[in-house]
């Protein structure tokens, strides 16, 4: 490693997000990436060691010990823990803990992969109550209140991604005209932030390259504010296929099958007797309310000036990637056949 090239360790590389982080970091020599993984042997951690300058370090994320070493090993961190897997209450307190356990360590910076805090954007109204949203804005809301010397923090705020509609956002033929591609939310005309992954990786990398900017903000990401009848209409335009956006209830979105089990509990690796375990009809009932009522703000003014050549509307992202309305698994924990993820 030479001289002045930096080391970022990345907790949760693994996953979608993660791998975008991982190669906007390592497009160039300025940074080498630790990745912090449990299992070393995966497919996406062997991808992820042929890449030039990244190490593969295996160890329990959530294992103090492991993380005082990772921390001490490092420059800078990326911090992605999964809600899914350990549940809002664990995600809540280990996103606290690593930002102390980092700070200990005289980590330099420390990036929150963080998301939208529904429940107190909603005004606590329990018809927001998400679950995977609220644990990471509770983290981004704690680092609000810490200094930035001598550790700098900074949040990044995601949204949906747009690779999500190969997956959980994938359009259905439908029955009365399967020539007819229906796009169906209980989203009413709610129009959400959606984000191009490789461009939340590359904001990562802005926050780490320009320190005098990032210290203390928490930015809220995202390409295009989209409601579903523009996802119909821009979908037949690049493709040439026929689409429409059916708006449901929420029962009838759970009745469809795009959750197996919508009554199982969220935190596969959580302990199912653990009162704060949501299910799925729970936790995505109040997700779907949070982007209905457009409870989240994007300035992106700001976005362009930190990205002016980033990818800018859903049209321009399908032509770009091919998109025809197939499927394609994105997700970490849908590939691993564990449930779904933000």
């Amino acid at each position: 490693m030479a001289p002045s090239q930096k080391t970022v360790l990345v907790i949760g590389g693994t996953g979608a997000q993660g791998q975008a982080v991982v190669k906007a970091l390592t497009a160039d020599a300025k940074y080498a990436v630790h990745v912090l993984t449990r299992t070393a042997t995966s497919d996406a951690a062997k991808e992820l060691a042929s890449i030039p300058g990244v190490t593969i370090v295996q160890g329990d994320a959530f294992d103090e010990a492991t993380l005082f070493k990772a921390f001490s090993a490092v420059d800078f961190a990326y911090v992605n823990t999964n809600g899914f897997s350990i549940g809002q209450s664990k995600e809540t307190y280990w996103g606290i803990r690593m930002y102390e356990i980092a700070a200990g360590t005289g980590l330099k910076h420390y990036l929150w992969s963080g998301l939208a805090y529904a429940s107190k954007l909603g005004a606590y109204d329990p018809k927001y109550k998400c679950g995977h949203l609220d644990a990471k804005g509770r983290v981004s809301e704690f680092l609000s209140n810490q200094p930035t010397s001598p550790m700098k923090w900074s949040v990044l705020s995601s949204c949906l991604y747009l690779d999500m509609f190969s997956s959980l956002l994938l359009p259905k033929p439908d029955p009365a005209d399967p020539e007819v591609n229906v796009f169906s939310l209980p989203l009413g005309a709610g129009h959400p932030p959606l984000i191009h992954l490789p461009d939340l990786g590359r904001y990562a990398r802005w926050m780490f390259d320009t320190p005098e900017r990032s210290s203390g903000l928490n930015l809220q990401i995202g390409t295009e504010n989209i409601s579903w009848e523009h996802v119909a209409k821009t979908f037949t335009e690049v493709t040439g296929k026929k689409a429409v956006y059916k708006d449901v209830t929420l029962d009838e979105y759970f009745a469809s099958g795009v959750f197996p089990a919508p009554d199982a509990k969220l935190g596969y690796s959580a302990d199912q007797n653990d009162s704060t375990l949501m299910t799925y009809r729970e936790n995505f009932s109040g997700f779907w309310n949070t982007w209905k009522d457009n409870l989240v703000k994007t300035d992106y003014a700001l976005l362009d000036g930190i990205l002016p050549d980033r990818v800018k509307s859903l049209g321009e992202w399908m032509r770009l990637t091919g998109y025809n309305g197939g499927h394609k698994a994105i997700l970490k924990d849908t590939t691993d056949n564990a449930g779904s993820s933000h």
